[in-house]
């Protein structure tokens, strides 16, 4: 099965990113999966189009999109992208849309179409910090949660996705904020994937 996971450079003033440093150290395969990676930017203007681009190359079957959520203390496997973009802080770009859709007329909300249940499950049974989100926020990582799967709806591709929002890294965070470490990190996405690949969708 191929499969193409995704990281986001930068943003916020930081020198790294959560998400992109664990995606550089996913192996070339896990099991059957054969992994492709790319990097995309915290733009909304530029975010989709290298989404589409990297989709064009890798072919995948499934596709897992990976974000920082300084704020959060698990791994959270986002079940529900929302058609708003709303950025407390600018992009990349220094855009910082208010109230506005993400696909202007498109429906409200998409489901993630991986096992978000299971892979939670998945997690917790190989005592990482995991937890079923229901909201993927309304910045960046929600835009492209949402332009995924409205890829998936109606250009016709047969792909499977998700996404996975990973705390910051030890590095990154004031004393007291809550963190996980590289490798854990790396070892929860491998987890999602191989999860990923059953055919119960909940």
């Amino acid at each position: 099965m191929r499969v193409l996971v995704t990281g986001f450079d930068p943003f916020g003033g930081e020198r790294i990113n959560a998400s992109l440093e664990a995606v550089r150290r996913l192996p070339a395969r896990i099991g059957t999966l054969e992994i492709a990676t790319a990097t995309l930017p915290t733009s909304y203007s530029r975010s989709l189009p290298a989404l589409e681009a990297a989709i064009a190359r890798a072919r995948p079957e499934l596709v897992l999109c990976v974000g920082q959520a300084g704020e959060r203390a698990a791994l959270c496997v986002e079940r529900v992208a929302v058609n708003v973009q709303d950025a407390r802080i600018p992009d990349n770009d220094g855009a910082q849309p208010a109230d506005t859709p993400v696909v202007a007329g498109g429906p409200a909300a998409y489901l993630a179409t991986l096992p978000v249940r299971a892979a939670v499950a998945a997690l917790h049974a190989e005592a990482l910090p995991a937890e079923l989100s229901m909201s993927a926020g309304t910045f960046v990582c929600n835009h492209v949660f949402y332009g995924l799967m409205h890829l998936a709806a109606t250009r016709g591709h047969a792909f499977r996705g998700g996404f996975l929002h990973v705390p910051c890294l030890p590095q990154q965070a004031p004393a007291g904020a809550p963190t996980l470490a590289l490798e854990e990190i790396v070892r929860g996405i491998c987890i999602v994937l191989e999860t990923a690949t059953l055919d119960t969708v909940a």
